[in-house]
């Protein structure tokens, strides 16, 4: 019996190598009878010796095939949902053909570490196309322009192993999943050409994406570009013709860029240094965007710069710019350079802007008013830098974090309004000639609480934060607790002492001393036991009215009573 053992185990293996090897054929033979012209050496009736078969690899054995390659063939017809049954295929190349209909669901095909399905005609992806693909390197399914919209699935964060993605072209929508934080290994994201809307991913941040196409999306995506100063293994970015708007981030990090093209968005700000002095940027594009400050000039080595074009720098380049131009451009980069001083802040005089009053010479800013304009962000030092102002209004805004210390030290200032905003931290001590105003609004100022969410400039405010919030928190479980307890101990002193037939409170203490404290819960059960239950966790509970305690919570309450007999009641008797 013991020698079948070995036989019976041969001819399991063997029945079950010839069931995969059937079932691999018989997806090569509905393969064969989906797609036109048949390759040469295939057969539409019999899979003998489909491993020899154009296109077609096996493993070592010869008989599961780990690769089917069909490019540029100019093949029609339609890829069979069998071929998700070839569980050891590795790589799936169909890219350059005409193939239309589905993308079958390649689900849970754990081998699978290729899938180039790009420049084809397919009409749709299946549900689940991507899921559990976790040897999954690289996918191809761009240029696909008859596929019906669809969204970027998160079973995308399952292909933890990938390293390339390309789907541009091919009806893409909705926002860009945040679900890069598990694809530590993708290095090409190639997205350009669909309709992708809303803002970059925070997972983008330190991960190593190298070559980024986001570029030429139908409704633009919007936001900040903020999150690409931390990718610092960027090399080549493509975020030209969407909707970003606010400042290019500080490009210190990211030393690999060669390539970086940000034409025709909504841009603003002052075009940092850290991107002038990238040292290995040969292209930059930044052309029909709200650019402002001085012209970038860029060294020799970067050889092709696209900067024309409906930028509102102010002055021609090697011209410098206006001290009071920069300083107001210093102080819109506070509230993260807002589009309406964008477009209307566009030329090296600062007397001719909007917001802005000077002095009857039209030489130096007397007035700022930025009032009412819903401008997030903090107060800048910077308004220091205008010596001439007498009036700044900057009520009715969404502005957080300290009021800077420095201001002071305006040696004209009559008018400070702050009001109605969200600042805190340390009240500045301004002259009496100064009319400083803080109400109604800002709630938190004069605390420690620091509602920008950054370390505020106050002297005074310590490192700690805490929030209003918290505070009103814990006063508010403060008051519940003694609440509770005195309703407790009342509810204990005024009701009827029925075990005290059985145990006086004396007896219970030398109980509590005798046997509780040794560990003998059980004489304190037997004598309270009508009046007694078993709870849930079989623990034998104390009932009073509304009130039930374990027996330890009894015991715990009862000491606890001794010490508020001297505290809360000293004149009562137990």
């Amino acid at each position: 019996m013991g020698h079948g053992h070995p036989v019976l185990l041969l001819s399991l293996s063997l029945l079950i190598l010839s069931s995969a090897t059937a079932d691999d054929g018989s997806a090569i033979i509905k393969l064969a009878n989906s797609i036109t012209p048949l390759p040469s050496g295939w057969s539409t009736k019999s899979s003998t010796g489909f491993c020899s078969w154009r296109g077609i690899k096996c493993d070592s054995s010869n008989t599961r095939v780990t690769s089917i390659s069909l490019s540029k063939l100019s093949i029609s017809g339609t890829l069979p949902p069998e071929i998700s049954t070839l569980s050891e295929l590795q790589s799936l190349t169909f890219q350059d053909n005409q193939l239309s209909g589905a993308i079958p669901s390649l689900a849970n095909l754990t081998n699978l570490q290729i899938i180039l399905l790009d420049s084809n005609n397919f009409t749709s992806i299946s549900p689940g196309f991507l899921q559990g693909l976790t040897s999954l390197q690289t996918l191809s399914v761009g240029d696909n322009v008859n596929l019906s919209p669809w969204m970027l699935p998160t079973d995308l964060e399952q292909c933890t192993s990938l390293t390339s993605l390309t789907a541009k072209e091919c009806n893409l929508f909705g926002s860009i999943p945040d679900v890069f934080g598990s694809l530590t290994s993708l290095q090409n994201l190639r997205l350009s050409y669909n309709n992708f809307t809303g803002a970059l991913p925070p997972s983008f941040a330190n991960s190593g994406i190298q070559n980024l196409w986001l570029n030429n999306q139908q409704n633009g995506l919007t936001g900040s570009i903020e999150v690409i100063g931390s990718m610092t293994q960027l090399a080549q970015v493509w975020l030209h013709k969407n909707e970003f708007t606010g400042p290019i981030p500080d490009l210190t990090e990211c030393k690999s860029i060669f390539d970086l093209q940000l034409r025709d968005n909504q841009l603003s700000g002052i075009v940092p240094a850290s991107l002038v002095s990238l040292p290995k940027l040969v292209n930059v594009s930044l052309s029909n965007n709200k650019f402002q400050g001085p012209v970038p000039q860029f060294p020799p080595s970067v050889t092709k710069v696209d900067n024309d074009g409906n930028n509102k720098y102010c002055a021609p380049p090697g011209v410098s710019c206006d001290a009071q131009v920069m300083t107001l451009l210093g102080i819109a980069g506070g509230f993260g350079y807002p589009s309406i001083l964008s477009d209307s802040w566009d030329d090296n005089n600062a007397c001719g802007w909007p917001f802005v009053t000077c002095d009857v010479d039209k030489k130096n800013v007397v007035t700022v008013n930025l009032a009412k304009q819903h401008f997030p962000g903090r107060i800048s030092s910077s308004f220091a830098k205008l010596t001439s102002l007498k009036n700044l209004y900057l009520n009715d805004n969404n502005l957080t974090g300290s009021i800077p210390d420095i201001l002071t030290k305006l040696p004209q200032l009559v008018t400070f309004d702050v009001s109605n905003n969200n600042l805190s931290g340390k009240i500045p001590n301004f002259p009496a000639s100064v009319k400083f105003i803080t109400k109604p609004g800002n709630p938190f100022l004069g605390t420690k609480v620091d509602t920008g969410g950054g370390t505020t400039t106050s002297s005074d405010v310590g490192t700690t934060k805490i929030s209003g919030g918290m505070i009103a928190g814990i006063i508010v479980a403060a008051v519940i607790f003694i609440a509770v307890l005195s309703f407790v101990l009342y509810k204990y002193r005024k009701r009827p002492r029925k075990y005290e037939k059985k145990v006086g409170w004396d007896s219970g203490k030398a109980l509590f001393n005798n046997g509780v404290a040794g560990g003998g819960y059980n004489e304190v059960s037997i004598e309270m036991s009508s009046q007694s239950s078993v709870g849930e966790n079989g623990k034998n509970i104390f009932e009073d009215g509304n009130v039930a305690l374990p027996i330890e919570g009894f015991v715990q309450l009862h000491v606890l009573l001794n010490f508020y007999d001297d505290c809360l009641w000293p004149d009562l008797a137990v």
